[in-house]
């Protein structure tokens, strides 16, 4: 016992550094809470692109079949989403960015829930729906909770987790983010706000 208080002595900071460590990587929401100190810099974050850009690229596809559920069992088709700009997330609840940005998505729901052209669509991609279902009423997320019906396009998503869409109101994909990012920042809603005021 004697030899440990005097190892502790020499080397607390060490222990300490060791003991953090471990909880992070034990952790989801420890790992989530760094992620979204880091995150919270925008140093991560992606821009919206400019619409003379999307004209020069494909990033319009046709969304047919994508077809989204919510908690009702009502169907969303996104193509049928005419004339309004669509935020689209996917994420898990076992995906510690994903855990890490989801304050800020709920930050964006929040400022354009009640707004008549903005379309917002949380798509939870948990293995079992009751897991994600869980994980936003134990947080206390309001966003709209939604999974897939069938085939989710590759050109909106590809297999990481989180992946962030914004398609303008012609369905051009205007921002196309993998990993994590904060989508509370005012310069982000400042470019949603130019997104709504576009003509279709």
């Amino acid at each position: 016992m004697e030899n440990l208080k005097i190892w502790l002595k020499k080397n607390g900071s060490t222990a300490v550094l060791t003991v953090l460590f471990i909880i992070l990587l034990v952790n989801k929401d420890a790992k989530a809470w760094l992620m979204r100190q880091v995150a919270s810099t925008g140093i991560l974050n992606s821009g919206i692109s400019d619409a003379k850009e999307t004209k020069n690229t494909s990033s319009h596809a046709s969304y047919n079949g994508f077809i989204l559920k919510n908690e009702d069992g009502t169907m969303i088709d996104v193509s049928a989403l005419q004339n309004k700009v669509i935020f689209i997330n996917f994420w898990a609840s076992w995906c510690p960015p994903c855990r890490a940005e989801f304050p800020s998505v709920q930050k964006l729901y929040d400022q354009y829930r009640n707004h008549p052209d903005f379309v917002f669509l949380t798509v939870n991609l948990d293995d079992n729906v009751s897991l994600g279902k869980s994980y936003l009423k134990e947080k206390g997320f309001t966003v709209p909770f939604l999974v897939s019906a069938g085939n989710i396009p590759d050109v909106l998503y590809s297999g990481s987790l989180p992946t962030t869409v914004v398609l303008d109101k012609k369905g051009e994909i205007r921002l196309h983010h993998k990993g994590l990012a904060d989508y509370s920042k005012d310069s982000f809603y400042k470019q949603i706000d130019e997104l709504l005021n576009e003509k279709p």
